[in-house]
């Protein structure tokens, strides 16, 4: 997928204007809440198993290099190989290549975030593979040729009457009658799969995590369709980052705890699939061929910096699912595959920082990714930042650059901000007295833009603090 994160603005106003976007997210936003915090609730010492979740992942990123070699010791004595890509390109060029010495045509895939981040279906395609989309939302956004919207729910966008339009778009010609309720699209969308999986000649799927003292790749779903990927055709590839491995099934069995609760509000995933390398004699099925490909792609470069927190992090979505602002313009608009608040950090450091400067300036810094993510990331520290470096690389336009070095002298100085703070209150509330607000204001065209800004009592915040006033005396209108 090629990144467009440097459109993010006008992607994010076209959202805004998406009513269809606004019904699915509005949906799907109470469901993933009230999810997660019913099933945190419900499980007696989840502050300490998320500790101990965080220790865990610390702990492997200090000796990152240990563990990564022991994972691919014991992929090579399963009979596996594994595959180092320090780039993107790098990734699709090996892949491509053992899709070719297997003389593949066609390829299934089960869900990757970094099959997306090295857009691998275009690379596919491009060498004239046939690639088909198993996850049922991946396969939706296939169709409409979309990139995902949510790292755990791709197509969230769609509502129920676009994803029949978009089925009966593709499938009628193949007998298919127009469906509308859920489950017959569902099972629409399983015919259709079936006959592509029991023929596929490769298959791929991501990795939720990777076992050093097992060499196993772990992927966890609720639809099976990944168990299909890596066992019915004869060469399966896996895709991960190099900071997927952790040490042992212990601390699998951790993490695991962890991320269905803050990912669907689930105790488990329904499937969890444990690949540990090509089928051995004894097995009845799986494939003759497996392959690991980890990709850096900037990772190395985040351990022990200021950003290596954000390694930490598991997939699980739950900072988009509490984050305001993804919820007003949903994934698209983010212009890559990581979203959200996590998407906010990730893809201005994988893609660079002039590419996606936009991303961490779209965050009102409320904190409720920080207090949700089951991994500790401070993502509001982290966006602080990145915007201080794009400050500091002199990415944002004059105008705003001065207005920042204006704004930061006034606030680093209390007495001069309190009096221009009280001048200001005092003549917005002189000004906006008869009708108590303003349909408009000079420089402020992003607040009165799409409504109205209250006018003042009269005086500032900190007046009414300091006068003791503690009620509404000291609130807008």
């Amino acid at each position: 997928m090629k990144p467009v994160a440097v459109d993010f603005q006008a992607r994010a106003r076209e959202s805004l204007q998406d009513s269809n976007l606004a019904v699915a997210l509005g949906r799907a936003r109470k469901g993933f809440i009230d999810s997660r915090s019913n099933a945190v609730d419900a499980l007696a010492g989840y502050d300490e198993l998320r500790r101990c979740a965080q220790e865990i992942k610390e702990h492997t990123l200090s000796h990152l290099d240990h563990y990564l070699e022991r994972f691919e010791e014991r992929v090579r004595e399963h009979g596996g190989q594994v595959h180092w890509a320090a780039t993107p390109a790098e990734a699709q060029a090996i892949i491509v290549d053992i899709c070719k010495k297997a003389k593949a045509k066609r390829i299934t895939k089960g869900k990757s975030m970094v099959g997306e981040e090295i857009a691998v279906n275009q690379a596919l395609e491009g060498a004239g593979f046939e690639v088909i989309e198993t996850d049922l939302g991946e396969y939706i956004i296939q169709l409409a040729d979309e990139p995902p919207s949510h790292i755990i729910a791709p197509a969230i966008h769609k509502t129920r009457d676009q994803v029949s339009d978009l089925f009966h778009l593709h499938h009628a010609p193949h007998g298919y009658e127009r469906q509308t309720e859920p489950e017959a699209l569902v099972a629409e969308a399983r015919s259709v799969l079936r006959e592509k999986f029991t023929s596929a000649d490769v298959g791929i799927t991501g990795a939720n995590f990777l076992v050093a003292e097992t060499g196993s790749s772990v992927i966890v779903t609720n639809e099976g369709n990944g168990d299909l990927t890596n066992t019915l055709p004869d060469v399966h590839i896996v895709t991960a980052g190099i900071e997927k491995v952790i040490p042992n099934l212990e601390d699998l069995s951790t993490i695991l705890r962890v991320l269905a609760r803050n990912a669907t509000g689930q105790e488990a995933s329904v499937y969890t699939t444990l690949s540990s390398g090509p089928k051995r004699a004894e097995d009845l099925d799986g494939p003759r061929e497996y392959h690991v490909v980890l990709l850096d792609n900037g990772r190395s470069q985040m351990l022990g910096n200021e950003f290596h927190e954000m390694l930490r992090c598991i997939r699980c979505g739950a900072c988009m699912n509490h984050c305001p602002v993804y919820h007003a313009i949903g994934g698209q608009a983010y212009g890559w595959v990581y979203v959200g608040p996590m998407g906010s950090v990730l893809t201005p450091l994988l893609v660079g920082l002039d590419q996606a400067r936009d991303l961490p300036e779209a965050c009102t810094l409320n904190g409720r990714c920080k207090s949700v993510c089951p991994m500790g990331i401070p993502l509001p520290d982290l966006m602080r930042n990145l915007r201080q470096r794009s400050f500091q690389k002199r990415l944002h336009p004059p105008r705003v650059r001065l207005g920042l070095r204006a704004w930061g002298f006034v606030a680093r100085r209390p007495r001069l901000y309190r009096l221009a703070s009280r001048w200001g209150a005092a003549l917005l509330g002189r000004l906006g007295q008869k009708r108590g607000r303003f349909r408009r204001l000079p420089f402020a065209s992003g607040w009165t833009g799409s409504r109205d800004f209250p006018a003042p009592q009269g005086r500032s915040f900190i007046s009414a603090w300091a006068a003791g006033d503690r009620g509404t005396q000291g609130e807008t209108r």
